[in-house]
C-alpha cells in the first residue's frame, strides 16, 4: 500500500474516531440534561403539595417487591391512608401499584420509593378507579409515568358521582385533598389479559371486569412471583363492598382458587399474605355468606333492618373494619339483591 493511501485511510479512521466520540459525547449530553430536567420535576413534585405527617414504610415482600400498608379504616381515617400500594423495582425503572388517597400520601410513597431506589418510575399500575387508590396519581403523571387502569375505569372518571366525591374529600381530609387534586384519566386502557416486559423481569395484567367496582384488574410479578390484586381481596379484613356484582366477585376469586400458584399476594387492603389462598378464601366466604342471608332476606320478603338484626354476625364481628363497613355492606347487597330478584 503506497503512502498517500496509508495516510488518507489514518486521517479517515482520525475522523471516524473523533465523530464517535462526538456522537458519544452528544449522547451523554443528552441523557444528562434529560436526568438533569427529571431530577428538577421530581424536586418540584417533592414540595408543591401538603406536608402529611404519617406513619408509612415500604415493606420489602421479595427481591424487588415492596408493600405501602394503609391501617384499616373508613376513608378518612389515618389521613386518608387505608388502603394498600406497591411497587416493583427493575433495571430500567419502577413499577407502581395504585397511588392512595391523596398527593401528599403519594408524595410520602415517592419517598419511600427513593430510598431503595433512584430509578425513574415507568409505569402506575390503578388496580381499580376508587379514591383511596386513585387520588394520588397526579404525583406519577407529573413525573411521566405511563398510567394504566382497567376498562370501567372511565364509567368512574365520567360518573356525576365523581366530581362530587371529589369536592366532599376537599372537605374531609382537608388540606391533602384540595383544589390542586383531580381525576388522573388513564393513558392506556387494558380489555384483556396482557403481558409486558420491563428492565428484565416480566409481568400479567389480568382484568377481572366489574367485581368490586365498576372495572379491576389484577398484576403478576412474575420473578417474585407476587400477586397485586386490588380490592377483590382484602387482607385479614373485612372487605368492602363497591359498585361492582358480588356474584362476578365471587366467581372470579373461585377460579383464583384453583388457578393461581403464587408465593405472596398483596391485597388491596390488609396484610400481604405467603398463603394466598387463605386470603382468597376468606373474602370470598364473606362475599357467599353475606349474598346467602341477604338473599334468604329478600326471598322472604323481610324488611333490611329486620334481617340485619337477626343476622349472627359473630363470625366476623370481631375483625377489623366490622364496625364501619359491615351493616352498609349487607345494604348494598340487600339493594343488589332485590334488583336481582326482578331481573
Amino acid at each position: 500500500m503506497n503512502k498517500n493511501i496509508k495516510n488518507k485511510l489514518s486521517t479517515a479512521l482520525v475522523l471516524l474516531a473523533l465523530t464517535s466520540l462526538g456522537a458519544c459525547h452528544k449522547g451523554a449530553s443528552h441523557a444528562n440534561t434529560q436526568a438533569a430536567e427529571t431530577n428538577t420535576i421530581e424536586a418540584q413534585v417533592l414540595t408543591k403539595y401538603p406536608a402529611i405527617d404519617i406513619e408509612m414504610e415500604a415493606k420489602k415482600l421479595a427481591p424487588h417487591t415492596y408493600q405501602i400498608q394503609g391501617k384499616a379504616g373508613i376513608a378518612t381515617d389515618n389521613g386518608g391512608f387505608i388502603s394498600n400500594a406497591g411497587f416493583v423495582v427493575t433495571d430500567e425503572g419502577v413499577v407502581v401499584v395504585d397511588s392512595l388517597g391523596s398527593p401528599p400520601l403519594a408524595v410520602e410513597m415517592l419517598k419511600r420509593i427513593r430510598k431503595v431506589t433512584d430509578k425513574p418510575i415507568k409505569k402506575l399500575i390503578i388496580t381499580h378507579y376508587h379514591a383511596d387508590h386513585l387520588y394520588g396519581a397526579q404525583v406519577f403523571q407529573e413525573l411521566g409515568a405511563e398510567i394504566i387502569a382497567p376498562i370501567g375505569s372511565m364509567k368512574y372518571v365520567n360518573a356525576d358521582s365523581a366530581p362530587a366525591r371529589l369536592a366532599e374529600r376537599r372537605e374531609s381530609l382537608k388540606p391533602w385533598v384540595n383544589e390542586q387534586t383531580y381525576i388522573v384519566k388513564p393513558d392506556t386502557i387494558i380489555s384483556e389479559t396482557t403481558n409486558f416486559s420491563l428492565g428484565g423481569q416480566d409481568f400479567t395484567i389480568n382484568v377481572v371486569g366489574a367485581a368490586h367496582s365498576d372495572g379491576d384488574l389484577t398484576l403478576l410479578a412474575h420473578k417474585d412471583s407476587v400477586l397485586f390484586s386490588g380490592d377483590i381481596i382484602f387482607g385479614g379484613r373485612i372487605p368492602f363492598i363497591g359498585g361492582g356484582s358480588t356474584s362476578k366477585w365471587i366467581d372470579t376469586l373461585a377460579g383464583m382458587e384453583s388457578g393461581l400458584k403464587l408465593k405472596l399476594l398483596v391485597p388491596g387492603h390488609g396484610d400481604a399474605s405467603n398463603d394466598p389462598a387463605a386470603a382468597i378464601k376468606l373474602t370470598k366466604g364473606y362475599l357467599v355468606f353475606m349474598r346467602e342471608v341477604m338473599g334468604n332476606a329478600v326471598e322472604e320478603m323481610e324488611e333490611f333492618v329486620d334481617a340485619y338484626e337477626d343476622t349472627d354476625w359473630s363470625k366476623y364481628e370481631k375483625m377489623p373494619a366490622f364496625s364501619s363497613v359491615n351493616r352498609l355492606n349487607a345494604n348494598t347487597v340487600f339493594l343488589s339483591m332485590e334488583e336481582e330478584s326482578v331481573e
